[in-house]
């Protein structure tokens, strides 16, 4: 099995079930490096500072929100690490929907949920059957990348 891109939990209700979620597609895209013509050396970006010219080290790069065009608010990790998000290490099933009310083109990304643990077979297995049974699908929140998102559980091929 591929390695788990994040490790948390289905939660509806009172029912919790511990999920890990892989890739369900791979990159098999040729990728190319720019080089150097004359010497075949990599080319690099360098950071450079638009206001003083001064090229910088990845432990001067910070993140900023912008207010206007004159002001940015300087936002450090360990304050957007502080900021709660429900969904941290939660699949969290607001509804369940229609298979065919949901159309496809609004599908982004697709992955892989699979068990985290022998204790999540029965009630993983009892929710997947439901879904296939019933012809809907799970609208839930979960948090990806520090940003609360939508998305579908949805039963494909028997998974």
């Amino acid at each position: 099995m591929p390695r788990p891109l994040w490790t948390g939990a289905i939660s509806f209700g009172l029912v919790t079930i511990p999920v890990k979620v892989v890739s369900a597609t791979q990159d098999h895209s040729i990728h190319f490096r720019q080089v150097h013509l004359e010497d075949l050396g990599r080319v690099r970006t360098r950071k450079v500072c638009e206001l003083d010219g001064e090229a910088l080290s990845q432990d001067e790069i910070g993140k900023g929100y912008e207010l206007s065009k004159e002001q940015t608010v300087p936002i450090t990790d360990e304050e957007l690490d502080r900021i709660p998000l429900p969904t941290a290490k939660a699949i969290e099933i607001v509804a369940f929907v229609d298979a065919d009310s949901v159309d496809p083109i609004r599908i982004s990304d697709s992955y892989y949920l699979a068990i985290d643990g022998q204790v999540a077979a029965k009630p993983y297995t009892l929710l997947r059957r439901a879904l296939e049974r019933s012809d809907k699908v799970a609208v839930a929140k979960f948090a990806w990348h520090n940003r609360e998102r939508l998305g579908l559980l949805r039963v494909r091929e028997g998974a």
